[in-house]
């Protein structure tokens, strides 16, 4: 099972083991069910109020899917991802970005640290 560690400046760190490879929950989705506080607003990608920053932790390196159009549209408008890291990331089908929305990452079976 994947271990999802969430981490703020204001709250204290915890790490949740997720479902493995259920390719259906997102972060936003896991953070709610084990009550950590991450701010949302639309749940669909638009807003940007549930932007986190992710590490791989696992050293089975970048598994999470390629960012949404949603997120990429979000991210370069908060400028948190440049085109050279967007056109890298539809090369490679893999998302290299340290940015996401957490409403729209769906964890696969890598180890994240979310910091929020």
């Amino acid at each position: 099972m994947p271990n999802v560690t969430f981490s703020s400046p204001i709250h204290r760190d915890k790490t949740v083991y997720a479902v493995a490879g259920s390719h259906t929950q997102t972060i936003l989705k896991i953070a709610k069910d084990n009550h950590i506080p991450i701010d949302f607003s639309c749940e669909d990608g638009e807003c940007g109020t549930c932007m986190v920053k992710v590490t791989v932790l696992s050293n089975k390196g970048a598994m999470a899917g390629p960012l949404t159009d949603k997120e990429i549209v979000v991210l370069k408008e908060h400028k948190k991802i440049t085109q050279e890291e967007i056109d890298a990331m539809r090369v490679d089908d893999v998302s290299h970005a340290r940015w996401r929305l957490a409403c729209q990452l769906i964890l696969r079976d890598e180890d994240l640290l979310v910091e929020y």
